[in-house]
């Protein structure tokens, strides 16, 4: 069987973004057993979903799997695969559609090479039991959403200090209100997560416009920032893990 694989990303203006796509399209092209690989965007910027599809569709495939390239579920990835499955009465292509990219071990596992990758290009040695974490997602309204980032600071909760989640937009407790939380705590070293998997607008500007602020207002001394998700191997692998659950199911 011919296959191919779709991405889909929420979408950015920031060419990072597409870039960081790119790459990982590629890792997977590398990796998995696939006709060709490709990108499209819910919103914001083209290429959309529509665009997408009807590049898929010109290849020599049977199958296509999508993925819904989030880090939570909710609203966006239900408004993708609802976008993305309304072509498949136009086609004899068969669309799968993996699970997006929450609630899994290896996110916590990139989390945990960010927090130490950090430490070490600052030059912090202490144990991890001497450090603090507070992981920055993007907020939601969804309940599920939520569960996914409590998920990832539930498994880390026994390797640090203290750890803790806070919110960009939407929800609470939001970035002032995380770094008031670990002022509390008086910590050693504070290492902040930027849990999205772009170096979007968000990562670029909008977080800083709020941590930096609320970071000269506290007493934390010594507070670093880690790289955002981006386009670690071990995504890739999650990817194709995601895909090969699906493929194998249909």
């Amino acid at each position: 069987m011919k296959r191919g694989l779709l991405l889909i990303d929420r979408g950015s203006r920031e060419r990072e973004a597409s870039e960081e796509l790119e790459v990982i399209c590629k890792g997977i092209q590398a990796k998995g057993n696939y006709v060709f690989t490709d990108y499209c965007f819910l919103e914001v910027e083209p290429p959309y979903i529509e665009d997408g599809i009807m590049r898929c569709l010109k290849q020599d495939i049977d199958a296509l799997t999508i993925v819904p390239y989030f880090l939570y579920p909710g609203k966006k990835v239900k408004n993708a695969v609802t976008d993305v499955m309304k072509f498949q009465k136009d086609t004899k292509v068969k669309f799968v559609v993996t699970k997006q990219m929450s609630m899994h071990k290896t996110l916590v596992d990139v989390v945990e090479n960010r927090i130490s990758t950090t430490l070490k290009e600052n030059e912090i040695n202490l144990s991890n039991k001497e450090v603090d974490v507070m992981i920055i997602g993007h907020g939601s309204k969804d309940p599920n959403a939520q569960r996914s980032l409590d998920y990832i600071v539930n498994e880390l909760a026994g390797s640090y200090r203290n750890i803790s989640r806070c919110w960009l937009e939407i929800e609470q407790p939001d970035i002032f209100e995380g770094i008031k939380k670990c002022e509390k705590d008086d910590p050693k070293v504070l290492i902040i997560v930027f849990y999205f998997l772009h170096e979007g607008a968000h990562v670029k500007t909008d977080i800083n416009n709020d941590l930096i602020p609320a970071l000269e207002k506290s007493t934390i001394e010594k507070a670093y920032i880690t790289k955002h998700i981006g386009t670690d191997e071990k995504m890739i692998d999650l990817i194709l893990e995601r895909a090969k659950e699906v493929e194998d199911a249909n």
